[in-house]
C-alpha cells in the first residue's frame, strides 16, 4: 500500500511537470497585420502607463483559451482565443492595459513572495506525506498533502487576488489617460464571469477563491464605479481600429479553425472583407487554390495597395507551388511596408524558391534586411543560410543556422554550427564575434539545463 501510495504521489508530481512543459512549449503566432494592429491597440496605453513604448512587446499565442499573461520582461501574451472571444478592439485593450498594470507594478518580480510562502507549506505537508507513505499510512499520507496543497493554494491565490486588484487600479488610470473608454473593459469581464458560471463556478466567492483573476460581480462593481465617472468612459471607439480588428479576427478565425468550421460561421453570402479574409485561408488550407486566389482577388479589388492583402495572394501562390507568381505581389508587399520583416521573409523565400539563381542577390539583400530589423525570425534566418549555401559561403551558411538553432532552443546543433562558423569567419570580424556570443550562449544554456537535472 505504501508504494503504491507513493507511486500515485509521485505520479502526481510528474503531472504538474507535464503541465509546466505544455504551457512552455505553447506556440508564438507571427502575423505583419495582427502585430501591427496589436502594437497600435497598446501604444495609448503604454504611454499613458509612462513605459518606454520601444521597449513593450504584445505577443500572440496559439491557444483557444481565453487568457493573458505576463511572465516577465515588458511583453504582454495575448492567447488566440482571447481575440477570437472579444467583440471589439476596446475589450482587447482593456486585457493589455490590466496586463501593462502587472508589469509596471513589478508583479512578476514579486512573484516569488506568494509563492515561497505558499511552497513552505506545501512542501512541508509533502515531506510528512512522503513519511507517512513510506511508515505505511497511505490514507495519513494523502490527506498530509492534500490538506498542504489546499492551505497553499488558498495561501497563493490570497496574494495573487491583491495584485489583480492593482492592476484593475492601474489599468483604469491607463485607459483614462489614454482617454479609452472602459466600457469594453467591463464588458470582456462580464463575459468572462458568465463563462465561468457556465463551467461550474456557481457562486461569486467560490469563482474568486479558485481563480487567479477572480471575476466577482464585486470586483466588476468596483471597476464600473471607476470608470462610469472618469471622462473617456463617453468616448466614441475607434471605429478605424475596430475595422481592423474585425479583419484581423476573421483573420486568425479562418487560419487556425478547420475549414469547415470557417464556412459555417462566414457563408459566401457573407461579401465584407472579414468574410472573405476567413474563407480565403480555410481554402487555402484546404487546397482549393482557385477558390482562395478568388477571394484575395476580390480583397484586392477593394484596396490594391493594402500590403497584407498582397502578402495573402503572394502566400497562396507561393505555397501551392507557384513562387514566380508570387514575386509581383510579395514584393509590392514588401516595398510598401519598407521591408517589414516576416513579409520580407516570405518573398525572400519565394525568390529562392524559384531556383533561379539569378534571384539570390536580390533573396540575400531583402532577408538580410529583415534579420536586421528583426533578429529572432528562425525563418529568415534559415533562407538566408540557404542563400549562403548556394554561393558556397558556408562560414556564414553556419552562422545563419547557428542563429536559427539558438532561438528553437537546438543548443547542441546551435554550439556545433557556430564553432564550424568561427572557425572559418575572418578574425575579429562582426559575424566572428557573433558566431563566439552564439557559443557562448548555447554552452550556458547546455550547462543550465544540466545542472537543473
Amino acid at each position: 500500500m505504501a508504494s503504491r501510495t507513493l507511486a500515485t504521489m509521485l505520479a502526481l508530481l510528474a503531472s504538474f511537470a507535464l503541465a509546466v512543459q505544455s504551457a512552455a512549449a505553447q506556440s508564438i503566432l507571427r502575423d505583419a497585420e495582427t502585430e501591427a494592429l496589436l502594437l497600435d491597440m497598446a501604444a495609448p496605453l503604454v504611454a499613458a502607463s509612462e513605459l518606454e513604448e520601444g521597449n513593450v512587446d504584445i505577443v500572440l499565442i496559439n491557444d483557444p483559451s481565453i487568457n493573458a499573461f505576463v511572465a516577465g520582461g515588458q511583453i504582454v501574451y495575448i492567447h488566440s482565443g482571447l481575440i477570437d472571444a472579444a467583440d471589439t478592439a476596446n475589450e482587447v485593450q482593456g486585457v493589455i492595459a490590466h496586463e501593462l498594470g502587472h508589469i509596471t507594478g513589478g508583479h512578476i518580480v514579486r512573484f516569488s513572495e506568494g509563492a515561497s510562502a505558499a511552497s513552505n507549506i506545501s512542501l512541508l505537508s509533502l515531506l510528512i506525506g512522503v513519511g507517512a507513505a513510506l511508515a505505511g499510512a497511505g490514507d495519513a499520507a494523502i490527506g498530509a498533502i492534500m490538506a498542504g496543497q489546499r492551505a497553499a493554494l488558498g495561501r497563493f491565490l490570497a496574494f495573487s487576488r491583491v495584485q489583480e486588484s492593482a492592476a484593475d487600479a492601474a489599468g483604469a488610470r491607463y485607459l483614462s489617460g489614454a482617454g479609452i473608454s472602459g466600457r469594453g473593459s467591463i464588458a470582456f469581464f462580464e463575459k468572462l464571469q458568465s463563462q465561468a458560471r457556465r463551467f461550474g463556478y456557481a457562486r461569486d466567492d467560490e469563482a474568486e477563491f479558485t481563480r487567479t483573476h477572480p471575476l466577482s460581480s464585486n470586483r466588476i462593481a468596483r471597476l464600473r464605479e471607476v470608470y462610469v465617472v472618469d471622462p473617456a468612459w463617453d468616448a466614441p471607439d475607434d471605429l478605424a481600429l475596430q475595422a481592423r480588428f474585425e479583419r484581423v479576427k476573421a483573420k486568425l478565425y479562418g487560419f487556425l479553425k478547420d475549414p469547415k468550421r470557417t464556412m459555417n460561421r462566414f457563408p459566401m453570402s457573407d461579401t465584407s472583407i472579414p468574410a472573405r479574409y476567413a474563407r480565403a485561408y480555410a481554402f487555402h488550407k484546404d487546397a482549393q487554390i482557385d477558390n482562395a486566389l478568388a477571394e484575395a482577388d476580390a480583397l484586392l479589388a477593394t484596396d490594391p495597395d493594402n500590403p497584407y492583402f498582397l502578402e495573402l495572394k503572394g502566400q497562396v501562390l507561393l505555397e501551392s507551388g507557384q513562387p514566380t507568381e508570387a514575386l509581383v505581389p510579395l514584393r509590392r508587399a514588401t516595398d510598401i511596408t519598407l521591408n517589414q520583416p516576416l513579409i520580407a521573409s516570405m518573398f525572400g523565400h519565394a525568390l529562392i524558391a524559384t531556383e533561379d539563381e539569378d534571384n539570390y542577390p536580390e533573396a540575400e539583400r531583402v532577408l538580410r534586411a529583415a534579420v536586421v530589423r528583426d533578429r529572432f525570425n528562425p525563418f529568415a534566418w534559415y533562407q538566408l543560410g540557404v542563400v549562403y549555401a548556394a554561393r558556397g559561403d558556408m562560414p556564414r551558411a553556419r552562422l545563419a543556422s547557428a542563429e536559427q538553432q539558438v532561438m528553437t532552443r537546438r543548443y547542441p546543433e546551435a554550439l556545433r554550427s557556430a564553432q564550424a562558423a568561427e572557425a572559418g569567419l575572418p578574425v575579429g570580424s562582426p559575424d566572428w564575434i557573433r558566431a563566439q556570443d552564439i557559443s557562448l550562449q548555447a554552452r550556458a544554456e547546455l550547462e543550465r539545463l544540466r545542472d537543473s537535472r
